[in-house]
């Protein structure tokens, strides 16, 4: 049995004005992994490929040991799936959706469908057409716990909530992984949650991974740290540093301390001030803005 719930290698996905990759990526099992990056990163595009929905051009992804396509039968039916651009508009009531849905799963519990409903507020016989947009996701994420999948593949399911379901909807995440041993890979904007509920972090930009791992450790790994260079100068360019704002004389940057940007700065001159962590979401913004 492998220990990852999903393992891509060196996929390749070209669009006209994007290209995916060469992208790894590893989900380990029993894991809430976030998949975090700027719009357009190729967050989508990688759920939507490991879901088969679109041929990628190399590289393999395996859900479980499986091939993604040789096995995708097998593959689909161990996956939730949770995406803002589901409709479900054409079943016209939610007990209609959920009577289609339940008939392609086996393992569809009914109870456990009913009290997910009454915890996000849904009524079986609820016009679909009339719920708002952060209801259908809360509809959408109804469906894909109901069969109780082995993996979640959850894009932006809390755009369009409130706090209160935003809250509900993570509990449910946190319970359904340490209840049921189940795995979870969630894109989503929200940072601050994603760090608070993940365990593991993957971040993208312009299809190609940045930094995956441990959520603690990729936080950790690196720091804020103001210092002194005092020839009227910037900085010279080390690697691991990202120059963030400047005052006069004094200088604030991103220090990556696994590449040696705190030691790198010291020879060259800089005299630190302070140091301070980060936070997941200082970490993105400096990553992601940087040229």
């Amino acid at each position: 049995m492998t220990d990852s719930a999903i393992e891509i290698r060196g996929l390749e996905k070209k669009f006209p004005k994007f290209r995916l990759g060469p992208l790894d990526l590893t989900v380990p099992r029993g894991a809430i992994y976030g998949l975090i990056g700027p719009n357009g990163a190729g967050k989508t595009t990688t759920i939507d490929m490991v879901m088969n929905m679109g041929r990628n051009d190399a590289g393999k992804i395996q859900v479980f040991g499986l091939d993604h396509r040789e096995h995708e039968m097998d593959v689909k039916l161990r996956i939730g799936y949770v995406s803002p651009d589901v409709s479900f508009s054409a079943w016209r009531k939610v007990k209609r959706l959920i009577h289609f849905v339940r008939s392609f799963y086996p393992d569809w519990d009914d109870a456990y469908c009913t009290k997910l409903l009454d915890q996000m507020g849904i009524g079986w016989n609820d016009k679909i057409g009339t719920m708002s947009f952060g209801t259908r996701v809360k509809l959408s994420l109804v469906l894909a716990l109901a069969h109780k999948p082995d993996l979640l593949l959850l894009d932006e399911p809390t755009i369009g909530v409130d706090a209160v379901s935003k809250q509900q909807i993570f509990s449910e995440l946190l319970a359904t992984v340490q209840n049921e041993d189940r795995t979870v890979l969630i894109s989503s904007h929200g940072l601050t949650d994603i760090e608070r509920f993940t365990d593991h972090v993957g971040m993208i930009k312009d299809g190609a991974m940045l930094l995956e791992g441990p959520t603690g450790d990729i936080v950790e790994r690196f720091r804020v740290v103001d210092f002194e260079y005092n020839n009227g100068a910037p900085p010279p360019a080390v690697p691991g540093a990202y120059m963030q704002e400047r005052s006069g004389n004094r200088w604030r940057a991103l220090l990556d301390t696994e590449a040696g940007a705190r030691e790198a700065l010291q020879a060259k001159g800089a005299r630190e001030v302070s140091d301070a962590p980060v936070t997941l979401e200082e970490l993105f913004v400096a990553l992601a803005k940087e040229e």
